[in-house]
């Protein structure tokens, strides 16, 4: 896999976010997600930094505290990001849905086919994160659009790996 897929797909993600607002309102975008990240995230958003991952079977999401001494909001990162991965799991993506928006680049498919998607949850220092495993090429392909979306979407405080 190339080194460059990230970027690539980080760009793609930014395309994406002006091809669905057909202009390049992509600080509404993440002002919108940040708005709403409190509804659906536990922890504060400006505190912490998404990492996305991709890889040949799918990706891995970390979220991690900017101040690795913020007990508080690791508490939160590692529960909230726990109970995510039981929900992708089971096909359950309402809550990127809810901050993102139902029609997020490969959120439909990833619920679809969550049947053949292995989530998983690891504390990691400063955070946890969330790895997805699948062979099904559609679904790689939806993870991979679905983390170029949200890449777009959290700005500064998100970051490809």
């Amino acid at each position: 896999m190339s080194k460059h897929l990230p970027t690539i797909l980080h760009l793609l993600g930014s395309a994406l976010v002006v091809a669905l607002t057909g202009s390049s309102h992509a600080e509404t975008r993440q002002e919108h997600v940040h708005q709403m990240a409190h509804e659906v995230m536990p922890f504060e958003l400006a505190k912490t930094v998404h990492i996305f991952k991709m890889t040949e079977f799918g990706g891995i999401q970390q979220v991690i505290a900017r101040d690795p001494g913020a007990a508080d909001q690791i508490a939160l990162i590692r529960q909230h990001l726990q109970q995510q991965a039981r929900r992708f799991q089971d096909g359950d993506f309402s809550n990127p849905a809810k901050l993102h928006g139902a029609d997020m680049p490969g959120i439909g498919d990833l619920q679809s086919g969550s049947a053949h998607l292995e989530v998983s949850y690891a504390r990691i220092p400063g955070g946890a994160e969330i790895s997805f495993r699948t062979t099904d090429l559609r679904l790689i392909t939806a993870l991979h659009r679905w983390f170029g979306a949200q890449l777009s979407e959290h700005g500064a405080d998100a970051r490809a790996d």
